[in-house]
């Protein structure tokens, strides 16, 4: 049966001139290069070329291994990460998501087509034939509109992943820094364990000449013993960074066989936090330039409802239709009134989520003001405590031994009070070590902070000089 249409005439160029206009919001490139351009360049970090093909790259690249194979520096581990480590080739790779969701958003509607064939029942009348062609016109005109949407989300999405950057670089560090100090912790501890097995070899040579008494003896065995365990603990501890530190790096088989080629770094004499402090720190946020930009996503997305509510839906249709021996073109459209359903509920959903969002944008920017504090006040007081273990408590504590040793070379005193003063000394290079990691942490993190990013402390706790402080306590209170 023949639809029952309105006849106007048809161009196909009107039509066309119609729809280019629409087309190019088409052309919008698939790739994410662009992507990861903005994210280099806003983290100052060389990325991986790889990461833009298809295909995910099994093996590590040449240059990654080539660096794993000498040792490293802090700054060599980072690069290393940056194009090594997985999680974040997969939260760089996550862009081509919203790029690919800005691609369909601006994609206009497709035609459909509607093809009718009959045969009537007069023999001498000839098949006819009827060809409908239909299209979206307010679904294509809103296109621009859900594209801004997608494309406020996809500058989200860039913050994000740069944040993820600056993070990875700062847990690196992190992890160096740990590793670095549980190193040489360990050599602290070595010592140490050797002053107590000095201490329990006397105490067994005296008792056994009958000038100490046996709960001497005990008491320096049992510190011997606790001292061995401390040394178990950091042999641990140092292979537990390690490893933290090859998954930071993406390392596995025999790139595992990495080294470091510093030791932990020394304390500098002075340390100054920049100016101004807290609004650099607002002002390079990732995290509130990703939520100014999820604001601006809402925003969007409310005026693309607010415009689907109130514009009628039309779709636009040509036809060409044969009648005996004659072909009629034509055309018509379909309007759909929005008289009960103009997306009330939908825009009063989008209107709270974005008043919302905008609350816990004020509310991060108020809770950044205070981590830059925080971040401030941990690295002024650990710089100002490394210094006064490495400058003033170790010298004074090398000072002390020195004078045991003279007073033991006058044969003044016996060896326990010169072990005594080694095990205090060693304490206090132990506690420093662990002040020097704890400042030098502290200063990544803030200037990760200032980079764009807030980054917590290092997660792992570490093993401190206490063990050893308390066994040579222990030791020392048997005389």
């Amino acid at each position: 049966m023949a639809r029952n249409r309105t006849k106007a005439p048809f161009s196909l160029g009107a039509l066309l001139a119609l729809l280019a206009p629409l087309a190019t919001q088409a052309c919008v490139s698939h790739s994410i290069r662009d992507d990861l351009d903005r994210v280099s360049r806003r983290t100052r970090v060389e990325l991986a070329p790889a990461l833009e093909a298809p295909e995910v790259d099994v093996e590590s690249r040449e240059t990654v291994r080539r660096t794993l194979a000498a040792p490293m520096t802090a700054e060599d581990a980072v690069r290393v990460a940056i194009s090594n480590n997985r999680s974040l080739r997969a939260s760089l790779r996550e862009l081509g998501v919203y790029r690919g969701r800005l691609v369909q958003a601006g994609l206009v509607a497709n035609p459909a087509v509607e093809f009718d064939i009959r045969h009537p029942n007069d023999p001498v009348q000839p098949v006819q034939f009827d060809l409908a062609l239909e299209w979206d016109l307010t679904h294509s005109l809103l296109a621009p509109v859900r594209a801004g949407v997608a494309r406020a989300e996809l500058d989200a999405a860039r913050h994000r992943a740069a944040g993820s950057v600056i993070e990875l670089g700062f847990r690196v560090r992190a992890a160096v820094f740990a590793m670095q100090a549980a190193r040489a912790r360990l050599t602290v501890a070595t010592r140490a364990l050797d002053t107590f097995a000095a201490g329990r070899d006397a105490a067994r040579a005296l008792t056994e000449g009958g000038n100490v008494i046996a709960l001497d003896r005990v008491t320096h065995e049992a510190a011997y013993e606790s001292a061995r365990v401390t040394v178990a603990q950091l042999e641990l501890e140092l292979l537990e960074r390690r490893e933290e530190l090859s998954r930071l790096l993406g390392a596995h088989g025999d790139e595992t066989a990495w080294s470091l080629r510093d030791e932990l770094p020394t304390v500098p004499e002075q340390y100054e936090v920049v100016p101004d402090l807290e609004r650099r720190v607002i002002t390079a946020s990732l995290a509130l330039q990703e939520q100014r930009s999820a604001l601006e996503a809402h925003a969007r997305r409310t005026g693309l409802t607010r415009a689907e509510g109130l514009i009628p839906d039309v779709s636009l249709d040509v036809h060409i239709e044969q009648d005996g021996p004659f072909w009629e073109a034509g055309g018509g459209a379909r309007v759909t009134l929005p008289l009960f359903d103009r997306r009330q509920g939908t825009l009063t959903a989008n209107e709270a989520t974005f008043d919302a969002a905008m609350e816990r944008y004020l509310g991060a920017a108020i809770d950044l003001r205070s981590l830059a504090r925080s971040a401030r006040n941990r690295v002024l007081s650990a710089h100002a405590r490394a210094k006064q273990y490495a400058t003033v408590i170790v010298p004074a504590r090398r000072r002390v031994l020195e004078q045991w040793m003279l007073q033991y070379n006058a044969m003044q005193i016996g060896v326990f009070p010169l072990l005594q003063a080694r095990r205090d000394e060693l304490d206090a290079q132990m506690r420093a070590i662990e002040t020097a990691r704890e400042f030098f942490t502290a200063k990544a993190a803030l200037e990760a902070l200032l980079a764009g990013r807030s980054v917590g402390g290092d997660s792992m706790s570490s093993m401190s000089a206490v063990e050893l402080s308390g066994s040579a306590s222990a030791a020392h209170g048997g005389h």
